[in-house]
């Protein structure tokens, strides 16, 4: 029978039900879970209305101690759930997680329901956490889903999903948190579990792959084991096998793989990789088009990997097109939007590649202003402060050198220092910050003289440089930067080993600096120098 057979058969018992007859209650239940079913199936949304209008009318029916009671709570709170999910609006989820509470307290422990209530409830305060990002709710749905899956041992039907939903709940307190054993539970017990459970031709596997290639990757991201990164890529393109054409988690799929893929990009630089990822990138882009929720972030990931490509290969025209898509993607993500602080930083890194190919003042400038606009969303305590603080310095410093303006060169130094506070031993990114801040340190010297300046750029490249070991990719940098300083001090104080330090840092880079490197003359030109020096001596 058609779902439109069931409800006019449910509709056509219900007519021979009159207001006041014995089983009315029954009859209008059947016929609104008929509804809901043709919406779950056709997406008709007046079938939801109704199926919620009649089970309204069945609770008023089926009052305290009512045998059935319990259901009907049970199957209005889906029933606003869904609608929720499919207009958005609060009061309906707010509805479902009270009704959900109600039905919940009529199905005490031993009652053979007492499972689903838990899922169901557990799920709505998922989504209310997703709504509010109050912790409070993501702790209710965690305790909620942990007792739901001890209703559901090894066999039961609905241990899958519960399952699944648990390590999705977890993974969302790891993003929120970081609690290291949220992931692990949430990627080696759970999500592993649950896949063991929906095996080859399961209609649920393709979930089961992408969220467990979810986790590995954000515990790549977290811990660097390359094993992690390396499976989800392989997660991801089994799940993507099961997404055809049509499928409505294409779009996901492919998405996803493209992210796991410019990870795997950054890690081994393998231009195939990268050159997938953005094919990837573009099939799922054609899958978001205007309107659709997630097109930002794909306009957004399509952005950063032309960018790398960019900075890989040097064409313009993938740098071109990242700003027109960075700025396409902050178009999507107005104030107030949980991403447009990601959006502001990305275009504001793009202008600034841009400046520095061409030279235009009007691309740091709009650099700048976006920078200090990311800032401005990301305040003490927000993992991506230091970020900003290091990149609008870094801009600031660039506008000195352009204009000559020294507040500009203060201020980078400034906002350097608070970056390098936020960075600590240990931390990935505080290379960068020591040896920016020590660039910036030497432009103040060159200009004040202050010999306290070059004492603290001697003592931070030198804590740069240690975090180059052979074989890092700007070690040549760090040791010419460092040379630089050791012979500035030795014209100011005459020290004879600042000098002969300088000449040994000075050969070190120009060795990492063979015929063809764009270094090699600066390298050349300053070992000379102090070559000269020497001789002078």
């Amino acid at each position: 029978m058609t779902s439109t057979d069931d409800v006019s058969h449910k509709r056509a018992k219900l007519e021979r039900c009159p207001a006041w007859s014995h089983g009315r209650d029954v009859a209008l239940f059947n016929l609104a879970v008929a509804l809901h079913n043709r919406f779950l199936k056709e997406g008709k949304i007046d079938d939801l209305h109704e199926s919620i209008t009649l089970l309204c009318d069945v609770v008023e029916l089926r009052p305290s101690g009512h045998p059935d009671r319990p259901s009907s709570l049970h199957w209005l709170a889906l029933c606003f759930s869904d609608r929720y999910d499919n207009q958005g609006v609060v009061a309906d989820l707010e509805e479902a997680v009270r009704l959900g509470r109600a039905a919940l307290e009529l199905r005490p422990p031993g009652h053979p329901d007492r499972g689903g209530s838990l899922y169901n409830l557990a799920c709505d305060f998922k989504r209310r956490f997703q709504k509010h990002a109050r912790k409070c709710d993501l702790e209710e749905a965690i305790e909620l889903h942990r007792a739901a899956l001890e209703l559901r041992p090894s066999g039961h039907p609905d241990r899958p999903s519960s399952l699944h939903a648990l390590a999705l709940c977890l993974s969302n307190r790891y993003d929120n948190q970081g609690v290291a054993a949220d992931l692990e539970e949430a990627v080696i017990e759970l999500h592993r579990a649950a896949l063991d459970l929906r095996p080859s031709g399961h209609p649920n596997r393709s979930s089961s792959l992408h969220w467990l290639a979810l986790c590995l990757s954000d515990r790549y991201d977290s811990l660097g084991v390359v094993a992690d990164l390396e499976e989800a890529v392989t997660l991801g393109r089994a799940a993507l096998e099961l997404c055809p054409l049509g499928h409505p988690h294409r779009g996901l799929s492919l998405y996803s793989l493209a992210v796991y893929l410019r990870s795997k990009f950054q890690k081994h630089t393998r231009k195939c990789d990268l050159e997938e990822a953005i094919e990837m990138h573009r099939a799922a882009l054609e899958l978001r088009p205007s309107g659709h929720p997630s097109r930002s972030s794909s306009l957004h990931w399509l952005a950063l990997c032309l960018s790398d490509r960019y900075d890989n290969q040097g064409v313009v025209a993938d740098l071109e097109e990242a700003i027109t898509l960075g700025r396409a993607a902050l178009e999507l993500c107005p104030p107030g939007h949980p991403h447009r602080g990601v959006s502001l930083y990305s275009l504001a890194v793009y202008l600034k590649s841009r400046f520095q190919k061409h030279g235009g003042m009007y691309d740091l400038e709009e650099a700048i202003e976006l920078h200090r606009a990311a800032l401005e969303l990301r305040p003490s305590g927000h993992h991506d402060q230091p970020s900003s603080l290091h990149s609008l310095s870094l801009c600031l410093s660039n506008r000195y050198d352009n204009q000559g303006v020294v507040a500009d060169l203060e201020e980078a130094i400034t906002l350097g220092r608070a970056a390098l506070r936020l960075r600590p031993p240990g931390h990935p990114q505080r290379g960068p910050s020591l040896y920016s801040l020590a660039v910036d340190l030497r432009k103040r010297f060159q200009t004040h003289a202050g010999m306290c300046d070059l004492e603290e750029e001697i003592e931070l490249h030198r804590a740069a440089l240690e975090l180059c070991p052979s074989g890092y990719p700007n070690r040549s940098s760090s040791l010419h930067s460092l040379a630089l300083c050791l012979s500035n001090r030795y014209d100011n104080q005459g020290g004879v080993a600042d000098l002969e330090e300088a000449v040994t840092l000075g050969r070190a880079a120009l060795q990492l600096c063979p015929p063809g490197h764009p270094h090699r003359g600066i390298s050349l030109f300053s070992l000379a120098c102090n070559l000269r020096r020497k001789f002078q001596k």
